[in-house]
């Protein structure tokens, strides 16, 4: 019996949330129950009143709003401790199309992948501006890079996922969820498929789009940080490379003049080239520390995966 639970990520969605519920099959081929589960994200709005009018299965509250990542952290969290052996999210301004949820399933149901994306396929996409368009297939191209993965549409919100990917997931990010599952996963080996998918009529404006400067920035600073964290060395590696490289100019610079008799006068040309060589060698010795460091991240993660498993063990046999 395999059980699904659509989790609704919600902040002020009072208006958009009755549709994005009724847009929620309950019925799918291959899944014995459907539950859905809203998040509130300390909405200010009656967003909770609403969810409890619709039936929903679960409602959980940040008494505070803590941001789209965390807010998905923790229905993740509840969707495993309810027993959930697929989980589903989906934005609460209705902007995916619901019955999609079985198309976006199946590869799990058929045991050919661990997460599934949908792709909004969003240069066809009427109300996506040109820029934004861009912006979306660029940053897509640069989290495929990052993370070794092949998906169209890497920041769509609109992804499934197995209990066994769920429980090795740790989203640490505040700003966004989708680029950072993508590199972790990408990094831990596990199976990523892409299905096509429909989206609604826009409802409302983005939240995370409010600024193209604001989110290109916290977007490269999460994948700039999850890079990093996953591999330390490969990326210490380049930087230093980049400025052993450049201080090796000036230094060569310096040679020539020293040799023809005028290196006198060039003498801070050597001055400039042996410091950016030393930061670089030192950016090298960065990149070994950080990936011993690394090394004991994994050990914590496989320490915190086997607490959930317990935890949600002993949940079972309470039951």
């Amino acid at each position: 019996m395999v059980k699904l639970i659509v989790q609704i990520p919600c902040y002020n969605e009072a208006e958009t949330l009755a549709e994005t519920v009724a847009d929620i099959p309950r019925h799918i081929d291959g899944v014995a129950q459907v539950e859905i589960m809203v998040v509130d994200d300390g909405s200010t709005d009656d967003t909770v009143g609403v969810a409890r009018e619709l039936g929903v299965d679960h409602i959980i509250r940040n008494k505070n709003n803590q941001g789209l990542a965390r807010a998905f952290r923790f229905g993740i969290d509840e969707c495993l401790r309810q027993g959930a052996d697929i989980i589903v999210n989906t934005d609460g301004d209705n902007q995916y199309a619901g019955q999609d949820i079985a198309k976006l399933i199946q590869p799990i149901l058929d045991g050919k992948a661990d997460i599934v994306i949908g792709d909004r396929q969003t240069q066809n996409i009427a109300h996506f501006s040109a820029n934004k368009k861009r912006l979306q297939a660029l940053g897509s191209f640069a989290v495929r890079s990052l993370s070794n993965t092949d998906v169209p549409d890497a920041v769509s919100g609109f992804r499934a996922l197995s209990r066994e990917a769920a429980l090795q997931l740790n989203i640490v990010s505040s700003f966004s969820y989708t680029i950072e599952m993508l590199i972790q996963a990408g990094n831990r080996k596990m199976s990523i498929a892409s299905v096509p998918i429909g989206t609604n009529p826009k409802t409302r404006e983005s939240r995370l789009f409010t600024s193209m400067p604001g989110f290109i920035g916290r977007s490269l600073t999460t994948m700039i940080r999850m890079y990093a964290m996953y591999q330390p060395i490969r990326l210490f590696f380049y930087i230093g490379l980049l400025l052993t490289t450049v201080g090796t100019l000036p230094i060569l610079r310096f040679l020539f003049f020293y040799f023809i008799g005028e290196g006198a006068g060039h003498v801070q040309s050597l001055i400039l080239g042996g410091t950016l060589v030393v930061i670089g060698f030192v950016t090298f010795l960065i990149g070994l520390v950080a990936d011993l460091i690394n090394f004991n991240r994994h050990l914590l993660e496989l320490t915190l995966e086997k607490v959930r498993r317990i935890e949600l063990q002993k949940k079972e046999q309470n039951r």
